[in-house]
């Protein structure tokens, strides 16, 4: 039954990306979130999969009320964010009473949520699902990854700030983290104040400030990733 269960959730998902971070308060539910929105504008039929339980802040992002959670005869129903159903969101925030707490709860708990949210959302037919993960390294990573092992992982971004890697790497610790690993740096996002506050307001900033240089950044890095996860 469970193996039925899986191949329904994800059968129609073509790309599955993981996004990581070493620790909190990068960014990386913010690059989850655009990189969604740009892969939407180019078109794309995108599912996130928010499974942040340090503080799920991809609702509020997008402007999704705490909405009641439907399941149907395949899982979950996930909510959308649009009204072209062209985003679809998934997140640990719909249940909690509180949705931007962090979940206190202990391992076991935890990896049996994400085993759910994994593997019960009928996500139905999309282009490309972002899994927003916690941060840090965690059993829920490996929970994520082995309610994911029936179906292909195709990529992963690692999200961090400049200086992040070591006192050395001042600036541009990203890109020389890539060179030490052998991973493709896929580019670098200015801080940027009206995408903060286009965040905090629930706004499109891709659409509010298209003549920015954080929208060419992001645009560029979603443009690259399509590139390569077609070329797979």
């Amino acid at each position: 039954m469970e193996e039925s269960s899986d191949r329904t959730s994800l059968s129609q998902v073509r790309r599955v990306v993981l996004v990581l971070s070493g620790k909190g308060g990068v960014g990386k539910s913010t690059i989850t979130t655009e990189l969604a929105l740009a892969f939407r504008h180019a078109g794309k039929k995108v599912g996130i999969l928010d499974v942040d339980l340090c503080g799920p802040s991809i609702p509020r992002m997008l402007r999704v009320c705490r909405p009641e959670v439907h399941q149907c005869e395949s899982g979950w129903v996930p909510v959308y964010a649009d009204t072209q159903q062209s985003l679809a969101l998934m997140s640990i925030g719909f249940l909690l009473e509180h949705p931007d707490e962090a979940v206190v709860w202990r391992g076991p708990k935890k990896t049996a949520l994400i085993g759910q949210f994994v593997s019960d959302v009928a996500w139905g037919e999309l282009d490309i699902l972002l899994v927003d993960t916690p941060p840090g390294t965690s059993d829920e990573h490996l929970a994520v990854l082995e309610n994911l092992r029936k179906h292909r992982v195709d990529g992963a971004v690692l999200v961090t700030t400049p200086q992040e890697c070591s006192n050395i790497f001042s600036k541009g610790g990203g890109e020389e983290l890539a060179k030490l690993t052998g991973s493709e740096f896929l580019g670098c996002v200015p801080l940027d104040p009206q995408l903060t506050q286009s965040l905090e307001e629930g706004e499109d900033f891709l659409q509010a400030f298209p003549k920015s240089a954080t929208f060419s950044a992001i645009n560029t890095i979603a443009n690259t990733l399509q590139s390569r996860l077609e070329d797979d």
